[in-house]
């Protein structure tokens, strides 16, 4: 099979006295077991905690310099509400690829994947 055919040799195990034999599988279903639901928009959610990271820099220089105390609060509540918005798109990718794939699976994990999830949401709510 060709390299850039989109498919991959995958070794498959035989029965016992059998030798293993390798099965073309396709790369991308591969990939797509293997990776977390954010993998796709891993750039954005980088540039985006990026962001943020500069905003906690800004606060942190505000209270060095003294700002005003509303000020410094209004920034906060804007840097909070930027990692509430990458919280949510994270479970949104989340619940669409990770949970869903499980379900898709059923067994156990389905259900951990399930509670695991809402957990993830309980503890969004608190926040």
């Amino acid at each position: 099979m060709k390299s850039g055919s989109g498919f991959t040799q995958l070794p498959v195990f035989a029965a016992p006295g059998r030798a293993p034999r390798a099965v073309p599988v396709c790369r991308e279903a591969v990939y797509r077991l293997t990776m977390h639901g954010y993998t796709q928009d891993k750039d954005a959610y980088l540039k985006r905690l990026r962001r943020i990271e500069g905003q906690v820099r800004g606060l942190q220089r505000m209270v060095e310099d003294d700002t005003y105390c509303i000020d410094v609060l209004t920034q906060i509540s804007a840097a909070t509400r930027a990692l509430q918005a990458v919280a949510i798109g994270l479970l949104e990718d989340h619940l669409g690829h990770c949970v869903t794939q499980a379900i898709e699976q059923g067994g156990p994990e389905a259900q951990a994947k399930v509670k695991e999830a809402a957990d993830a949401v309980s503890r969004l709510v608190k926040s």
